[in-house]
C-alpha cells in the first residue's frame, strides 16, 4: 500500500471529513455509475433495426467525438476556472489533484471512490443533457439507427472513462492494477496528477488520441518503464 505525503494525508482526512457521509458507500456508488449506463446502452441496442452500411459509422464518430469533448473539457474547465463551471474546476484541480498526487495515486479505501468517480448526479446529466438530445436530433435528422447507436456509444465511452479512471486509482500490485493496458494508461495518467504538469500536458483520461495529435503528451509517459513516475520522482516537463 502507498504511503501518501504528509500533505496528502491531511487533505485526504479534512476531505473525508467535510465531503463524505457516514452512509456514503463506495461500491454502491461504482455499481450504480455501471449498472444505469449497461442499462441504457442495452435499451439502445435493443432498439436498433435493419442498420445500414453507412449508419455504422456512427461508432467511430462518436468515439472520436468523446475522445475531443473529454481533452477540450479536461484541459478547459476542470483546470481553468470557466464561469457557470466553477464547480467543475474545483472539485478538479482544487480537490482531486490534491487528494491524488503522482507518488500517491492509489485510494486508500473503497470510501474514497468518492474522489475518484463522478457524483451520480453528473450520470443523469449527462444521459439527459448531453447524450439523449444530441441521440434525439440524430433520430429525428439522420435515421432512427444513428440517434440509437450514437446513444449507446456515448454511454459506453462515459462508462469507459469512469471504468480506466477508476483502474489508475487503485493500488498498482492489484489484480486490475497489473493489467498491462492499465499500467500503460495509468502512466500517462500519474503523469498529468504532478502539480508541475498538470495544467499542460496529459489531458486525455481514456486513451491520448488528441494529446498525441495535439502535442501534449508528456515525454515521461512515453518511457518504457515509467520508473521515474513509479518511483514518485518529481517530474519536469
Amino acid at each position: 500500500m502507498e504511503t501518501p505525503p504528509d500533505d496528502v494525508q491531511r487533505f485526504r482526512e479534512e476531505y473525508r471529513s467535510s465531503h463524505i457521509g457516514r452512509f456514503y458507500r463506495g461500491w454502491l456508488h461504482f455499481s450504480f455509475t455501471t449498472l444505469g449506463c449497461l442499462l441504457t446502452i442495452g435499451f439502445a441496442i435493443s432498439r436498433i433495426d435493419d442498420v445500414l452500411w453507412h449508419q455504422w459509422l456512427t461508432i467511430p464518430a462518436t468515439f472520436f467525438l468523446a475522445n475531443a469533448v473529454e481533452y477540450a473539457g479536461h484541459k478547459n474547465a476542470m483546470h481553468r476556472p470557466v464561469r457557470g463551471l466553477t464547480l467543475v474546476f474545483r472539485r478538479h484541480t482544487l480537490q482531486h489533484h490534491h487528494f491524488y498526487t503522482h507518488d500517491a495515486m492509489a485510494a486508500e479505501s473503497s470510501r474514497d471512490f468518492h474522489m475518484t468517480l463522478f457524483p451520480p448526479v453528473l450520470l443523469l446529466f449527462f444521459l439527459g443533457a448531453i447524450a439523449a438530445p444530441i441521440g434525439a436530433a440524430l433520430f429525428l435528422f439522420v435515421s432512427a439507427n444513428a440517434g440509437w447507436l450514437f446513444l449507446a456509444n456515448a454511454m459506453g465511452y462515459f462508462l469507459l472513462y469512469e471504468w480506466l479512471h477508476f483502474s489508475y486509482h487503485l493500488h498498482p500490485d492489484s489484480r486490475v492494477g497489473r493489467l498491462w493496458p492499465v499500467r500503460v494508461l495509468r502512466r500517462h495518467h500519474t503523469a498529468h496528477h504532478d502539480k508541475a504538469l498538470m495544467g499542460r500536458w496529459n489531458f486525455n483520461i481514456t486513451f491520448p488520441i488528441c494529446d498525441a495529435l495535439l502535442g501534449t503528451t508528456h515525454a515521461s509517459s512515453r518511457s518504457p518503464t515509467g520508473n521515474a513516475i513509479e518511483e514518485g520522482q518529481h517530474l519536469r516537463p
